[in-house]
Formats: structure tokens, sequence, C-alpha cells
């Protein structure tokens, strides 16, 4: 089974319409790039390219005469490189127009005929490139790690070429570090690689303590060059950085802007405090829930994806209403694909008082109070936990809901628009029998009497529905008889 992190790593994907289905084969001797066994290969040539990097600048710059277990690695480095070569020219490369495999011998000869092409420090380049991809990675440190490298390698190689010059030169107290250490080349390897560093960094820094500058013309040279580099280098790392800190704190400015300019929306407007409590305390919670709800996010993926996640978060929780008690798993996932979660914080008005709601909730998590207001006294009629759902009474029989429903703590809510729910129901006619029956019990029961004074036993025992089977349990057959209630 293909594990998500192999995704960016496996074969290019295939065409769209009837030519996904084609086979890719390469000639004979040709190496595919996407080849498990190639991709170990260049997972070990990468070490190799690391100290390649690191070992050709300080040889050049320090050792002269190289000891035969120096030279013994190199030659043994230089033979794996060797090999990689002269695989090169049998691997097949994605063409960038056409995006297919290219197996022709001459035409991979040709493409490597590039300089750029046997460049080693290229495939750390491309390493890192995967890296970012790598969803089990934090992009944020491989980004820094990469930054790093590149300044560190920077580094290493101008200060290797700065000594390279002083050591070449002439007159020796004519150079930069002759000039600080008049007896440099008897001083330790340590010693003299510390000093060329700090002189690196110290330029790359445009710190320039002034302690070790530039002698002679070619010293000078150098130095411009190096310089003109920097520009261009420390562009590129304060605009990566840059990229990543503005990253990071762009949600949170967003939601200062927001929060600031609800607080101005009030000020200006004097509203009262309790309304601008709410207003207030609604963003923050809608800042902290972003996290958990990722809308954009499911939305963006397939319907049987989206299924998926939401029987697995809704569907137990929809299993305990009483409304869909017995109904079937098919009539089930169209109610979970509908839903959608919502947060609320403590003492928001979910649904007004004699308002005919347009949506039907279902209670999560957190807790919600039923108020009824009479001669301008209200009063708490009811409760609700986990598990209850409510505006059903109002959104199924279309009239103005009696009470009105509050948050007291932050509470999670399942939303189904009643358009939607009516279509569900009267989609599935043995479903919408269940339904009905559900709720007719539910009032017979006398547990949602004291919710919706309006619906009144008066009133419910006046209803006739169209078929009667059971005297206990009335079968109604038609939705739009409980609308003409």
């Amino acid at each position: 089974m293909e594990t998500i992190s192999n995704i960016f790593h496996n074969d290019p994907l295939p065409p769209l319409g009837a030519r996904a289905n084609q086979s890719i084969k390469l000639r004979k001797f040709i190496i595919s790039p996407y080849d498990t066994r190639y991709r170990t290969w260049e997972t070990f040539l990468l070490v190799l390219v690391v100290y390649s990097a690191w070992i050709c600048p300080f040889e050049l710059a320090y050792l002269r005469n190289l000891s035969w277990k120096v030279s013994l690695v190199d030659y043994t480095v230089d033979s794996f490189f060797a090999i990689d070569i002269i695989l090169t020219f049998f691997l097949a490369y994605l063409d960038r127009k056409s995006y297919l495999l290219v197996d022709d011998p001459k035409r991979i000869a040709a493409r490597l005929l590039s300089m750029l092409r046997l460049w080693r420090l290229r495939r750390l380049s491309e390493l890192f490139a995967r890296l970012e991809k790598d969803i089990r990675l934090n992009y944020y440190w491989i980004r820094c790690t990469k930054l790093i490298s590149v300044t560190l390698f920077a580094v290493h190689c101008s200060g290797c070429f700065n000594y390279l010059i002083a050591d070449r030169y002439h007159n020796p107290a004519r150079t930069w570090i002759g000039a600080a250490i008049p007896n440099y080349r008897s001083e330790s390897l340590w010693i003299r690689y510390i000093t060329a560093i700090y002189w690196s960094i110290t330029t790359l820094t445009t710190t320039g303590y002034g302690d070790l500058h530039a002698e002679n013309s070619r010293e000078m040279l150098f130095s411009i060059c190096y310089m003109l580099f920097n520009l261009g280098l420390t562009a590129y790392l304060i605009g990566n950085m840059t990229n990543l800190v503005v990253q990071g704190s762009c949600r949170t400015r967003n939601f200062r802007d927001t929060i600031h300019a609800a607080s101005q929306f009030a000020a200006r407007n004097q509203l009262p405090e309790h309304i601008k409590i709410e207003m207030l305390s609604h963003i923050c919670l809608r800042y902290k829930t972003e996290g958990l709800k990722q809308k954009e996010t499911l939305d963006s993926l397939p319907k049987g994806i989206r299924l998926s996640i939401a029987c697995n978060l809704f569907l137990p929780v929809i299993e305990k209403v009483y409304l869909f008690h017995g109904v079937s798993f098919t009539c089930m996932h169209q109610l979970v694909t509908e839903m959608e979660a919502e947060y609320y914080p403590p003492r928001e008005v979910v649904i007004l008082q004699n308002e005919a709601p347009t949506d039907v909730y279902i209670l999560v998590s957190g807790q919600v109070e039923a108020r009824i207001e009479i001669d301008g006294t209200e009063k708490v009629q009811e409760v609700l936990c986990g598990g209850e759902m409510f505006g059903e009474i109002g959104g199924l029989c279309s009239i103005p809901q009696s009470c009105a429903f509050h948050t007291t703590k932050v509470s999670q809510l399942l939303r189904l628009n009643t358009a939607v729910l009516k279509n569900i129901i009267k989609e599935n006619s043995e479903d919408r029998q269940i339904i009905l029956n559900n709720l007719c019990q539910f009032f017979r029961t006398g547990q949602k009497m004291n919710q919706d004074h309006r619906f009144s036993t008066e009133k419910f025992n006046n209803y006739r529905p169209t078929k009667v089977f059971n005297p206990e349990f009335a079968e109604i057959d038609d939705i739009t008889n409980f609308e003409a209630m």
C-alpha cells in the first residue's frame, strides 16, 4: 500500500483520459529516476556530496601536500562519482514540455553535456526540494536548515579562497593574515582556518572590525567580489526569513485587526457593553476554532472523503438524537454529509423567540437553555445537554419558535438546514415515516410540550394524520400535513 510520504517521490502522474492506463516501458539498460534502488543510490551520494563540498576548498587552501590517507579517501569518493556519471548517461529524465520520461540515449547524452547537470551540489538542492514537500517533516525547520547550510557553505568557501590568495602571495607580510599574524604559516591548521572563517563571517555580516583587512590588490579584488556576492546572499536570506516569520504571524495579525475593527465599530455606534462583549467573544472563539473546523480544507476534498470524515466525527452523535432513531444507514449518511459543525461562545443567542428557524441544531457539547419571555420576564424553561436537538419544531412545522435558545457554555452545535432536511425526508419514504413517528411519539410523551407552548396538546390532538395503522403510533404519510398544522 502506498504511503502518503511517497506521493511526491514515486512515478509521475498519468495523463488525463484514455491514455491514463498506458504503462511506462523504458528501453533496455535505461534506468528510471523513480526506481527505489536508484533513490537509495542518490541518498548515499548525498553524503559524499556534503563531504566533497567541504573538503575541496579546504584541501585547495590548506593542504599542499596531501597524506596518503586523505588521498585514498578522495580517490574513493571520486570513484563513486565516476560511477554515478556513467549511470547518468543511462538515466531517463522527465521532459518538462511533454511530461513524459525520455529514454533515448542520444537525447540523454545531449542533455548531460551541460556542466550544470554534472554539478554535484545540484543534488542537495533537489534533496531540500523533496524534503520541503515531505509532510512528515516540519517545513519551517527544513527551510531554516537549508538557509543555514547555504550560509555556512558560503562562509567556508570564501574563507578558504581568501586564505589561498594570501598563501600564494609572494610577500607574506603584505597579506591580510600576515599583517595580523606575522608567522602565520608556523601556526596550527586550526588557528589558520578559524582566522579565515572569522574574516569571512565578519565580512558577510558587514560587521568589519578592521583587525583583518585586504593588504594587496588581489585581496582587494576578491573582497570586492565577495561583498557583491554578499548583497545577493543577504537579500536571499532576509527575504526567506521574512516570509517564514510573516507566515507564522499573519494569522495573529489578522485576528488583532479584526478585534480592533469590531471594537471601533461598537464605540462609533455606541453599542451596549453586552453586545460588544458578544461580538468580541464570537471573534475570539472563531479564531480558536479555525484549526478545528478547517472548512476550506474540507470543502476542497472529494465528497467520498468528506463523507468518511463526517461519519467518523458526527455519526455517533446523530444516532442518539430521538428524531433519527431507527432510520436507515443511507439516510444517516445523507444527513451527516449536509451537517456543519459550529462553535458558539457563552451567552450567545442561537434562535430568537418568535423566529421561524431555517436551521435545525444538534447539541454536541456544552449547554443550551430554552428561555421564554412573558410580560417582560424571562424564564428558563429547559436546559439542553449533549445529544439533544432544538429548532426542529419551528423548522419542520414552519411556525415561529416560541422560545429562544441561549448558550450558557462554549457549545459545539451541528447545524442542518431545514429545507435540506425536508428534501432528505421526502426522498426516503420509509425513513420519512419513521422520523415523523418519532416526532409524534416525542410529543405524546410530553417531553416537548414544555419547550413550545404554542404547539399545545389541544392542537396536537386536533391533528388527523393521513394514515393511522396503530392508535399509539401515528404513521404519517406526508410531511405537508405537519406544515399545515
